[in-house]
């Protein structure tokens, strides 16, 4: 296994938070608001159930989940959800629980996520970046093709005929297309699209991936889901069965009040862009360039072309911390990664410290 990527980035924290004025932490995706108050008391009201609750979810869930990803993500009918404990352990498990492993190939994002290509390691695949399928050739055994819209780190948005070509290409290779769509409801300069609306009605092979630690704040609920191929999410449903990863029941109850509801989510979508409006602009002033960043929690960032490290040592130096670029695959060198996952004030703090150059 890789190292842990977020250890390196212990002697920036320590310089940043020795700043007169405190750290201000723009490097990981963590909510800091408030749970609806509504999720709450359905984590309360639930709290009193001795019994093993259901891998599928109960029928309330279901029916929740269903009715989420019909709206919207333009699901057709008899499309197949199932809850999983975080979208992190979804995208960790998944080759695994498709049975994928040696012999195989995992394809992720030539940017992304740290752990597809973890997933792919745990299982014993092999890991190929998007950005080299063209040297994939036709004996190369692909089962699972990672896409990523809107981007964790870059905030890209994939557009329907990129997603149609992704699918299609996945098809006729016999692999599954696992969208990770986690950031769907924070399009800001686009509009992100399902990869369940582009499929025409056949939902084969493909599967989407969401979580309501960013659209809810319930990163401490561990709340996630997973909706797509029927069949896929069956066979998904019953290693899960085997294996003990359920949600628990009081979280169940809090989904279901989560998503009956789209007011915090719209009052949530507000203070992402006022602190992304403050962020943007600090940086652009202090000379930095952003570039897509048109979707999602982060603004990708560089710093005169400069290696990411330095433009970490130098933001650090102000008492802001934020991911190095490469954390997130080779081509993200000369990027660093800047969250909106910081209180109004701290975010206020962070431009006043990017004022001063």
């Amino acid at each position: 296994m890789p190292d842990f990527p977020w250890d390196r980035l212990a002697p920036a924290k320590q310089l940043a938070a020795s700043h007169p004025d405190g750290l201000v932490d723009l490097s990981i995706g963590t909510p800091v608001d408030p749970v609806p108050a509504a999720v709450q008391a359905a984590l309360r009201d639930s709290s009193d159930t001795p019994g093993y609750p259901l891998t599928m979810g109960n029928a309330r869930l279901r029916d929740a989940l269903t009715d989420w990803v019909r709206r919207f993500c333009l699901a057709p009918e008899g499309v197949g959800v199932l809850p999983t404990v975080g979208s992190k352990e979804l995208v960790a498990w998944l080759p695994t629980l498709l049975g994928i492993g040696r012999g195989d190939t995992v394809v992720v994002p030539s940017l992304g996520y740290p752990t597809y290509e973890v997933g792919a390691r745990l299982a014993g695949a092999t890991v190929a970046r998007a950005d080299s399928l063209v040297s994939l050739g036709p004996t190369t055994r692909v089962r699972l093709v990672w896409v990523n819209s809107p981007s964790n780190p870059t905030g890209r948005v994939l557009p329907e005929p990129h997603l149609r070509k992704v699918i299609d290409w996945a098809r006729s290779r016999g692999a599954v297309v696992a969208s990770d769509e986690c950031y769907l409801p924070l399009g800001w300069e686009a509009s992100p699209v399902s990869a369940l609306s582009v499929c025409d009605g056949d939902l084969t092979g493909v599967l989407s991936v969401h979580s309501l630690s960013k659209r809810s704040n319930l990163a401490g609920y561990r709340a996630g889901f997973v909706a797509g191929d029927p069949a896929l999410v069956a066979r998904l449903l019953e290693v899960r069965k085997h294996a003990g990863m359920i949600v628990p029941e009081p979280v169940q109850a809090a989904m279901v009040a989560a998503l009956a509801d789209e007011e915090h989510v719209a009052e949530q979508r507000e203070r992402y862009a006022a602190r992304r409006a403050v962020l943007a602009g600090a940086l652009r002033g202090a000379g930095f360039a952003i570039e897509h960043s048109e979707a999602g929690l982060y603004l990708w960032a560089s710093r005169a072309g400069e290696p990411c490290w330095s433009t970490v040592d130098w933001l650090a130096r102000r008492g802001i911390l934020v991911a190095p670029g490469e954390f997130y695959g080779p081509t993200g060198e000369r990027h660093v990664r800047i969250a909106l996952t910081a209180t109004d004030e701290r975010v206020r703090a962070a431009a006043v410290r990017l004022a001063v150059v």
